[in-house]
C-alpha cells in the first residue's frame, strides 16, 4: 500500500474555494457594514457639536475637558499648599494680561505687553504676603511702570501719535491693570488668610456653577435675549437658570463648607450671580468695541484666558467683601 496522501477531490476543491470566496465577502461587507456605521454616528456627533456650539457659542466638549483641567489645578493648589495657589494665580494672571494686552494692541491700542505682564505677575506675591497694602501699592508701581515705559515709546517715530491716542493708550494699558490683576488680587489675598481657602474655593464653585447653569438653562429654554446687542447667546432664561444654581449651590456651601447659616448662602449666592453676570457683560463689551469674538484662542473651546476668568475678576473682590464681613 502507497503511504501518499489522498488529493482532494476537484469537486471539493470547488466547493471549498466558494465556502472562501463566500466566508470572504461576508467578511468584507461586515467590515464595510462597521465603517458605515463608525462614519454614521461620528457625522450624528458632528453635527450635534455644531448645533450646540451654534446655541452655546463654543465647542462644549472641549470647554468642559480644559474647564476640568483648569478648575482640577486649581482645586489642588487650595487644599494642598497655598504657595501652589499663589503660583497657579501669577500663571494665569500672566497670560490672561497679555493675551488681553495683545487684543487691545490689535484693536489700536498700543499697549506695551511685555511690561503690563511683568507689572501683572508682580501683584500677586505683593498681595498673598503683603495683603490689601502690597496689592494696592503694587498694583500702582505697576500702572507707572507700564505709563513711564509707553511715555519712553512715545519717542519712538513708530509710536508716535496724537495727544489723545497717547491718553487712549495710557487707559488701556491702566484697564489691563485694574481689570486682570487687581481684581484677581482678592482671591490671593483671600486664600492667604486663615480658612480663606475655603471661601476662595467656595465662591469659585458658585462661579462656576453659575456659569454652567446659565449655559445648561439657556440651551435648554433660552428664547428671549438679555443684551442682544453686547452678548447675543445670553438670554433671560438663561440667567434665571444661573440665578437658581447660584442660591442653592450657595445655600449647601454656607452650611457645610463655611459653617454659615443658609441665609447668608442665599447673599453669597446672589451676590456671585450678579458679580459675574456684570463680569461676562463687561468683557463682552470689550470684545465688541475690539470687534472680535474671542480674546484669544489659546483654550481650545474656551477662547482665551480672560473669557473664562470673566466672572471670576469681579466676583472675587466682592467675595472678599463678604469675608471680612461675616469670616
Amino acid at each position: 500500500m502507497s503511504d501518499a496522501p489522498e488529493r482532494p477531490r476537484p469537486a471539493l476543491t470547488k466547493r471549498m474555494r466558494l465556502g472562501r470566496k463566500d466566508l470572504e465577502a461576508r467578511a468584507a461587507a461586515t467590515r464595510e457594514d462597521i465603517r458605515a456605521q463608525i462614519a454614521s454616528t461620528r457625522a450624528q456627533i458632528d453635527a450635534t457639536n455644531e448645533k450646540l456650539e451654534a446655541r452655546a457659542g463654543r465647542n462644549l466638549p472641549l470647554a468642559i475637558l480644559f474647564g476640568l483641567v483648569l478648575g482640577g489645578g486649581m482645586l489642588l493648589s487650595l487644599l494642598l499648599v497655598k504657595s501652589f495657589f499663589m503660583v497657579f494665580a501669577a500663571a494665569l494672571v500672566a497670560f490672561t494680561a497679555f493675551e488681553l494686552a495683545s487684543a487691545l494692541w490689535f484693536g489700536g491700542r498700543f499697549v506695551p505687553r511685555i511690561p503690563a505682564v511683568i507689572a501683572s505677575v508682580v501683584i500677586v506675591p505683593a498681595a498673598f504676603y503683603f495683603g490689601q497694602t502690597g496689592a494696592w501699592l503694587s498694583f500702582l508701581a505697576g500702572v507707572l511702570f507700564v505709563v513711564l515705559w509707553r511715555a519712553g515709546e512715545q519717542l519712538r517715530p513708530s509710536r508716535r501719535g496724537t495727544p489723545l491716542e497717547f491718553w487712549k493708550d495710557l487707559g488701556a494699558a491702566t484697564l489691563v491693570q485694574a481689570y486682570v490683576p487687581f481684581l484677581g488680587s482678592f482671591a490671593v489675598i483671600m486664600a492667604a488668610e486663615d480658612g480663606g481657602e475655603l471661601w476662595t474655593l467656595a465662591f469659585l464653585l458658585i462661579v462656576i456653577s453659575t456659569d454652567t447653569g446659565a449655559y445648561a438653562s439657556g440651551l435648554l429654554f433660552g428664547k428671549h435675549k438679555m443684551a442682544p446687542r453686547i452678548s447675543p447667546k445670553k438670554t433671560w432664561e438663561g440667567f434665571g437658570g444661573s440665578v437658581i444654581v447660584a442660591l442653592v449651590v450657595g445655600v449647601v456651601l454656607a452650611i457645610f463648607m463655611l459653617g454659615q447659616p443658609w441665609w447668608f448662602g442665599v447673599i453669597f449666592g446672589a451676590t456671585m450671580v450678579a458679580t459675574a453676570t456684570l463680569g461676562d457683560l463687561t468683557e463682552s463689551l470689550i470684545k465688541r468695541d475690539l470687534g472680535i469674538k474671542d480674546i484669544s484662542t489659546w483654550l481650545p473651546g474656551h477662547g482665551g484666558f480672560l473669557d473664562r476668568l470673566d466672572s471670576v475678576l469681579p466676583s472675587a473682590g466682592a467675595a472678599y467683601v463678604l469675608f471680612l464681613i461675616f469670616a
